[in-house]
């Protein structure tokens, strides 16, 4: 995001984590409605199917399962960014193959494990952020020369970055299975889109040249110690990703498409792999794809799914939540 909101201007990408965190927080309260008014356990294409029919269903198969093989791949990406932190010493594919197998064996611990994991490494990226945010402050001037206002031709461009960013709709299904899912949502937006803005404006004060992954423009000026510190936990906490969505991915290709074990095991190992290595390799392209037409038409779909499960029609609050994630989508295509 730091990329991003230089270029259109830090006000734009502050809007956009504001709208962004509003609309994720109505749609994701819509999908927790539509789990529970659902008797059998579905990933997010079965209850496709099942509200919306057939043709939304095939989209929203490409939409999940590849969208989620792409987001896996820019793990991957980043995996090379935190692990050149830590060491000088190896390739960045290196350090990439040995992510990726660390990965891969842990998305099939069991879901509990999962959520250990992830309460974990959180604690490590919020530590992360701490570390850059009062580095950040030591140097106020910095951001001075930083624009702060709108770049009109470069407006729309942060909003698919935003909502790859901010997305946790994987999360949801297990988040059902506890109480005070209402409050989990809230904050379990809220927090991180306070934590990116932090982010964003002590990157922002501490380097003058912002890199597409945020990080590798620090080196230099930042300490390596503190750069080293950095790799660590950011590389734990993209493990914690990588393994929440595969785990999604996987529990998807059984549940919703009748996968057998193998071939379930077999997509969501090397899938990414084989994504990145036939070109898919460009971070802010994929991210961009990936928040843009993915995550745009995820949105919407979970918006007309809510509708049909409720049996309510449009109003003009679900119409403006529409039209954010329709945005996104329009501009990545004409852009």
């Amino acid at each position: 995001m730091p990329y991003v909101f230089k270029i259109a201007g830090v006000a734009t990408g502050l809007f956009y984590l504001l709208l962004a965190t509003v609309a994720y927080i109505a749609i994701y309260r819509m999908y927790a409605q539509v789990i529970s008014l659902t008797p059998s356990e579905h990933r997010l294409s079965g209850y496709i199917k099942i509200y919306l029919g057939n043709t939304a269903w095939w989209i929203s198969i490409l939409m999940t399962i590849v969208g989620a093989i792409l987001v896996l791949t820019v793990y991957l990406i980043l995996s090379q960014s935190f692990g050149n932190l830590i060491t000088p010493f190896g390739s960045g594919e290196d350090k990439m193959v040995i992510f990726w197998l660390l990965g891969s064996t842990a998305i099939f611990l069991s879901l509990r494990r999962i959520a250990l994991l992830e309460m974990m490494i959180n604690i490590g990226m919020v530590a992360i952020i701490a570390i850059i945010f009062f580095l950040g402050l030591m140097k106020p001037d910095n951001l001075l020369s930083v624009n702060f206002g709108v770049h009109w031709g470069s407006f729309l461009l942060p909003l698919a970055p935003v909502l790859f960013s901010l997305s946790g709709r994987v999360a949801i299904p297990a988040m059902t299975k506890f109480g005070s899912l209402r409050a989990a949502i809230n904050w379990g937006t809220i927090v991180p889109a306070v934590l990116f803005a932090a982010f964003v404006l002590s990157i922002l004060a501490l380097s003058p040249v912002v890199t597409e992954d945020a990080v590798t423009g620090l080196v230099g000026y930042v300490h390596p110690s503190i750069l080293i510190v950095v790799g660590i936990f950011g590389m734990f906490s993209i493990l914690s990703s990588y393994v929440t969505i595969g785990y999604d991915v996987y529990k998807s290709l059984g549940l919703d498409l009748g996968f057998p074990r193998f071939a379930q095991y077999a997509l969501v190992v090397f899938g990414p792999l084989v994504a990145y290595f036939a070109g898919l390799n460009s971070f802010i392209g994929l991210v961009s794809l990936i928040g843009g037409i993915f995550l745009g038409l995820e949105g919407i779909f979970i918006v007309l799914m809510w509708l049909k499960a409720i049996k309510k029609p449009l109003s003009l609050s679900t119409l403006l939540l529409i039209a954010v994630f329709a945005a996104a989508i329009i501009y990545e295509i004409i852009k």
